[in-house]
């Protein structure tokens, strides 16, 4: 195995072969999640396993090389969830099928990502079917 494919394997274990972001299983996904950067190198950030997501690719995209977003409530700039940094409960909740940011933080990541989309709340509920969803926090 080449180092990167090592890499790729112990970040994908760690998030549970989850999506850090949206939480979205991997298994019933036709595209390959990403090794992604929580600090962009553009800002900064290093390629250890310290700065190191596993991303679906829409949170992947829709993330790019930003590190921050607008609160929806406020308007004010505010970081985005960063899965090295912050607790995923302490920010994001479940209502049903659609993702509840508790926090500035949590409400602008929802925002940015689109997190409540039509086709992500699909396909939370076919992940339920397949008792996959909700994820174990």
């Amino acid at each position: 195995m080449s180092a990167r494919r090592d890499l790729d394997s112990t970040v994908e274990e760690r998030a549970g072969q989850r999506c850090e972001y949206c939480r979205m299983h991997q298994s019933l996904q036709g595209a390959s999640f990403h090794l992604e950067h929580a600090v962009p190198r553009s800002k900064g950030g290093g390629d250890g396993l310290d700065n190191l997501a596993w991303a679906c690719p829409s949170c992947n995209l829709r993330k790019s090389d930003r590190t921050v977003a607008a609160d929806p409530h406020s308007g004010d700039s505010t970081p985005l969830f960063n899965p090295r940094t912050d607790r995923w409960d302490e920010h994001f909740a479940w209502h049903e099928y659609h993702l509840v940011g508790l926090t500035p933080i949590g409400r602008a990541t929802v925002a940015a990502f689109d997190l409540n989309s039509p086709r992500r709340v699909l396909i939370r509920q076919v992940e339920s079917a397949f008792e996959l969803f909700p994820p174990a926090s």
